[in-house]
């Protein structure tokens, strides 16, 4: 919704991508900073200090953030759930962000128990190179969002240019299967880093497609309803990777998390085109 209020269509995924590589940076950072505490003051001491870090975040976000001037101030009532329910966008949609997110979710999670117990590194080395991937994540958000406005830029459809964008980008998060499959350490990283770069660069799109289709009024409560989508398959995909660790090893994990994004994007860009279909002109850069 902060993207609709203030970009054009034409700059959302640039925008989109630019403000949600602060979730990547917040992993770069954490991955030193959670072993440093942990190994100087205890786990508990790294619980406080990223439980702290949100809400002073959220303190100023409250009290930074402006709606931009000149905003026709909304009449409407919020569209009820059952309503969005029946749109055939905000299904397909949460479907999307129901197997896209938990590849995410497993990264954050579950990389650094990979590279301890999969590829056995200590925790000191965990905190020195386990920030690389979250690095070439962020790249990832700038390059993903960039693209995609070159190609509305370059007068591609706004449909095309996003579905391909991201199907594109979940083509590349394959990159988990060789990732789990190689003997060396270092190149094993560099398919996970491409993977993860996968990721940030669809959601950068992803993040930008409601405001091209729905009215600013249904933004909010559609991304709180796929999140919630995004939430639960990150909870089951969580059950599913210990199940398959402990039954099993990594291999079956990485291979359903290079898989699962794969399907997904196609999934979403094999929708009809009336899937992003602008619900009001848009605004010209």
């Amino acid at each position: 919704r902060v993207v609709a209020e203030w970009f054009p269509a034409r700059e959302r995924s640039l925008a989109s991508g630019i403000f949600n590589s602060g979730s990547a940076m917040g992993a770069l950072i954490a991955t030193p900073l959670v072993v440093f505490l942990s190994l100087q003051f205890g786990w508990r001491a790294a619980f406080v200090a990223v439980g702290m870090s949100g809400l002073l975040w959220l303190a100023a976000w409250w009290w930074i953030y402006e709606t931009p001037p000149g905003l026709p101030v909304e009449t409407e009532v919020p569209l009820p759930v059952g309503e969005m329910l029946r749109m055939r966008f905000i299904r397909g949609f949460l479907v999307v962000k129901l197997f896209f997110d938990p590849v995410w979710y497993f990264y954050i999670f579950w990389f650094p128990e990979y590279l301890k117990n999969g590829r056995h590194m200590d925790m000191a080395q965990i905190g020195k190179y386990g920030w690389i991937p979250f690095l070439v994540a962020d790249v990832g958000n700038i390059v993903g969002g960039w693209f995609c406005g070159y190609l509305l830029r370059r007068g591609v459809p706004i449909n095309l240019a996003k579905k391909g964008c991201v199907a594109l980008a979940g083509c590349l998060m394959a990159s988990a299967i060789p990732a789990v499959c190689v003997e060396n350490v270092w190149v094993s990283m560099g398919f996970i880093s491409l993977a993860m770069a996968g990721y940030t660069g669809a959601n950068a799109v992803l993040l930008s497609i409601p405001a091209d289709v729905l009215p600013r009024r249904a933004l909010a409560s559609t991304w709180g309803l796929c999140s919630m989508g995004s939430g639960f398959g990150g909870m089951v995909f969580a059950l599913a990777t210990g199940w398959l660790v402990d039954s099993y090893s990594y291999v079956p994990v990485f291979i359903l998390f290079g898989i699962l994004p794969v399907l997904a994007a196609v999934s979403k860009s094999a929708k009809g085109p009336s899937t992003a279909t602008p619900s009001r002109p848009l605004t010209p850069p």
